[in-house]
């Protein structure tokens, strides 16, 4: 009797197969996704987790909820029409044409940015198409994870006040019409990404546009009642540490995910961003101490986030020196714009950004992509920039230019951002309130959601005993629960 063949290997595992195909690096594929995951998981729960604990507790499922729910509607609009706007074929020099990117067919091909193909002056090829070894569904998501932390970052400047059904009009009109401007003149193959911008993981995309964006957004929709104005105090410091534990520790996918491989580069990137995160932590806790006599914990989140921001747009491009120097300056540039200038300049006290996402994303994304045309490194330049011979200014000869390159880069971001962001809010208000009633400013949460976070009272609210379930007499009624996931 003849001996059985063996079993065939599936075809998910073999070699030059569909689902194997020879431009497939396993190592890179499996990094980009991990990467996903981490920058997922600074929003998701991340910063949800910090939002709902870092502010006033009648705000704190209002909060919550913004940020998941920027989230979610920014994966839908992504892959319907948002990434092939900041990633696919050129439409104007500072956007793609828009399209959907749910087909397999697109989907399992081979990563590419039609774009990003550099050419001399005379034509020839500078610097060839990105076209990194895994399928394109790893670039939708990786890029899609980026896009929806910029609007959630943007939430922070109006939380305690915005209407959510103008917010749930926001989030799709903001993604269409600036955040997929920044990402493709930046990084799609636009205009600043062929003429030599650097920004490396979104110092100017993400974090310089979501300050902008969320500083001009806090302007149209007015400043929080006067009452949470004067008193603001976290509900729980503890679990704002755990999402801003969570928020550090997924910049390792933030900065390591952006050369689009599991390389050299990226190694330098996540160990840079480390050096920098923990040097301007400690220099705005330092500075703290000094003026005010008191190491602030909330104070050191924003040191944190600043370093994190600052180092982002240089973080595979600096050596670990410049790290430090970044860290010095993200810790004490932006500590100077929040506690001395803000008090003293009346526009900054006049717009109600709550967060201070201003402070600790925009004027961090600027100073690091500033610092990023000081310092960038001749040879890592050269690891992942389409322009040859990029360098920073302290390096001499054409370095001096790059400074002005970010600064104009800079200055575009801002510019679009301010404008285009205002119309959006203008054009929201003509159909929904941008704001809250004054009813729901007052009771917080359980006007907007008919949910609460704690079983608690406190922080100066009015304590209703009737919907507590207690009555004068000390004695407890049934009452139907008012929150839709109460028990």
């Amino acid at each position: 009797m003849a001996a059985l063949p063996p079993n065939p290997v599936p075809v998910a595992y073999q070699g030059g197969t569909p689902a194997v195909p020879v431009w497939l690096n396993k190592g890179d594929n499996a990094w980009q996704m991990i990467s996903a995951t981490l920058v997922g998981l600074q929003s998701v729960p991340g910063l949800v987790i910090l939002y709902g604990s870092i502010v006033k507790k009648k705000w704190a499922v209002n909060s919550a909820f913004m940020a998941l729910y920027a989230f979610a509607a920014v994966v839908l609009c992504w892959v319907i029409w948002g990434y092939k706007m900041s990633f696919g074929h050129k439409l104007l020099p500072f956007w793609g044409k828009a399209g959907p990117a749910l087909g397999q067919k697109y989907l399992v091909n081979q990563a590419l940015l039609p774009a990003t193909t550099q050419f001399y002056d005379d034509g020839r090829v500078e610097t060839a198409m990105v076209t990194p070894f895994y399928p394109m569904a790893s670039m939708v998501w990786f890029q899609c994870v980026f896009a929806g932390i910029t609007l959630v970052i943007l939430a922070g400047s109006v939380l305690g006040r915005m209407s959510f059904k103008a917010w749930m009009a926001f989030v799709p009109l903001w993604l269409t019409f600036c955040y997929t401007v920044g990402a493709f003149s930046l990084w799609g193959g636009g205009f600043l990404f062929h003429w030599g911008v650097m920004d490396y993981s979104g110092g100017y995309v993400i974090h310089l546009s979501s300050g902008i964006a969320g500083f001009t957004a806090a302007y149209w929709v007015g400043p929080r009642s006067k009452k949470d104005r004067e008193r603001f105090p976290p509900n729980n410091v503890l679990l704002m540490l755990a999402g801003a534990g969570l928020l550090w520790m997924g910049w390792a996918g933030f900065n390591g995910g952006d050369p689009y491989s599991a390389n050299v580069d990226s190694s330098m990137a996540v160990l840079n961003t480390n050096i920098c995160a923990a040097t301007s932590l400690l220099v705005w806790t330092w500075l703290d101490v000094i003026f005010f006599k008191k190491p602030s914990v909330i104070g050191a989140v924003q040191g944190m986030i600043t370093g994190l921001v600052s180092i982002t747009p240089g973080a595979g491009l600096v050596q670990g020196w410049a790290a430090i120097v970044f860290g010095i300056l993200s810790g004490s540039v932006p500590w100077f714009t929040m506690m001395i200038v803000h008090k003293r300049w009346s526009l900054l006290q006049h717009i109600d950004d709550t967060l201070g996402v201003f402070h600790t994303h925009a004027i961090a994304g600027f100073l690091g992509g500033v610092l990023t045309g000081l310092f960038a490194e001749p040879q890592l330049c050269a690891m992942f920039l389409p322009v040859v011979n990029s360098k920073g200014g302290v390096y001499g000869g054409s370095g001096g230019i790059q400074i002005l390159k970010q600064l104009a880069g800079g200055a575009f971001i801002i510019g679009w951002n301010l404008v285009v962001t205002s119309i959006i809010c203008v054009a929201i208000n003509l159909i929904v309130p941008l704001r809250m009633t004054e009813e729901q400013l007052m009771i917080g949460d359980d006007a907007v959601h008919g949910e609460e976070a704690y079983a608690l009272w406190g922080d100066g609210e009015k304590y209703d005993s009737t919907r507590h379930g207690q009555y004068p007499d000390d004695t407890s009624h049934n009452k139907a629960s008012r929150g839709a996931t109460q028990v």
